[in-house]
């Protein structure tokens, strides 16, 4: 019987992500037939053609170097959690199960449970798996915002019209996100106030279960309280993640410039070209749809317009969009597909508990008059 309650559930599982994956594919053709209508194909093919090979090269390294990064900040606290070591190459295979999900689901919002997910299925501990990507998203926020403010100051043109509005939005949310994160590492109160909130708004909507699932949640948050104790007795552990991933995201700014020399551009420097993909990437975190599809391209035309001209612009928006997106989540896509059937037949600490609470008998509204 357990079997097929599990079956049921992946089924769901499968239905929910192909959902995603037809919307995603729907949004990324209309994106194109909207920013591309009009233009002239064969001039365009022609313009991406002429782009010089050698410095796109170098912006799709660069792409693989921000994927790297995170996967070096993401086992080395892995590590230092006390799991055991293992290799980059595993490491790479995280990052890029939770970019593919990041990508296909709204605001991103599935990319980081099913990379603890699929950790669990290595042995890695729930607990430490989740303390790992929250010290990423931790280092992700802080690098997002600072670089972005610092450029915002230093090029205050760059927010113009209504720009402006969706990257106050964009550091907003952010901003709450990073709060909430940081409340959760070094706060235990609050920490456990926002879990107390969580258990009656759950009792308070009846959730089915719910004596059991509040055992594992305040279990799990005992087991979080340990890691989180332990970064915070190492804070150079989470100095060194949040540097990690400076490092990374400024990885990822930079690939805008090297398309811009690509097209045989040199006009502008490199802090210039820096401080547009940084305001852009924080203009495009506050709006929430899956791979920030249609809105990156249609803001990358705005704040690129004058860079690169008329004729050259979309052909740098599709060049830059397939080094820094397209092609990697291709890439991230293979990887989860081979990881899904190696690894179908193999039970985790996560599937475990789902089957656990699956078998606490339900009582139904006949017996429940009899108590």
């Amino acid at each position: 019987m357990e079997r097929y309650k599990d079956m049921s559930i992946r089924k769901k599982s499968k239905v929910k992500m192909i959902r995603n994956i037809v919307f995603f594919i729907t949004l990324i053709v209309f994106t194109f037939w909207f920013v591309l209508r009009g233009q002239n194909l064969n001039e365009l093919v022609q313009v991406i053609q002429k782009a010089d090979k050698k410095y796109v090269l170098i912006a799709a390294i660069l792409m693989l170097m921000v994927y790297g990064m995170e996967s070096i900040n993401v086992r080395s606290v892995l590590i230092t959690l006390g799991e055991k070591k293992f290799s980059l190459l595993r490491a790479f295979k995280y990052t890029f199960i939770g970019s593919f999900f990041s990508a296909i689901t709204p605001a991103a919002t599935g990319g980081q449970p099913v990379e603890i997910y699929y950790m669990t299925k290595d042995n890695i501990k729930t607990v430490n798996g989740t303390m790992a990507m929250l010290l990423q998203l931790c280092g992700f926020q802080i690098s997002t915002i600072v670089l972005s403010i610092i450029c915002a100051i230093l090029n205050p043109s760059l927010l113009k019209d209504s720009i402006i509005w969706f990257y106050i939005l964009g550091i907003a949310i952010n901003g709450f996100a990073l709060s909430v994160m940081m409340i959760g590492i070094f706060s235990d109160k609050l920490a456990r106030k926002l879990l107390n909130m969580n258990i009656r708004m759950m009792k308070k909507f009846k959730i089915k279960n719910m004596d059991k699932i509040q055992k594992k949640m305040e279990e799990g948050m005992g087991q979080y309280a340990k890691s989180a104790t332990f970064i915070k007795q190492n804070k150079i552990v989470f100095l060194k993640a949040v540097l990690r991933v400076m490092i990374q995201i400024i990885f990822y700014h930079s690939i805008p410039y090297f398309i811009y020399r690509a097209f045989g551009l040199q006009e502008l420097n490199y802090f210039q070209l820096f401080s547009r993909q940084a305001v852009l990437y924080t203009t495009v975190s506050g709006i929430p749809l899956p791979g920030s599809i249609g809105v990156s391209e249609t803001l990358f035309l705005k704040l690129y317009g004058t860079v690169f001209g008329r004729t050259m612009l979309s052909g740098a928006m599709l060049l830059y969009r397939f080094v820094s997106f397209y092609f990697y989540l291709l890439v991230c896509a293979i990887t989860v597909i081979i990881v899904v059937i190696r690894t179908k037949n193999i039970m985790s600490e996560v599937d475990n508990d789902i089957i656990e609470i699956e078998k606490v008998p339900k009582i139904s509204k006949e017996k429940m008059s009899y108590c």
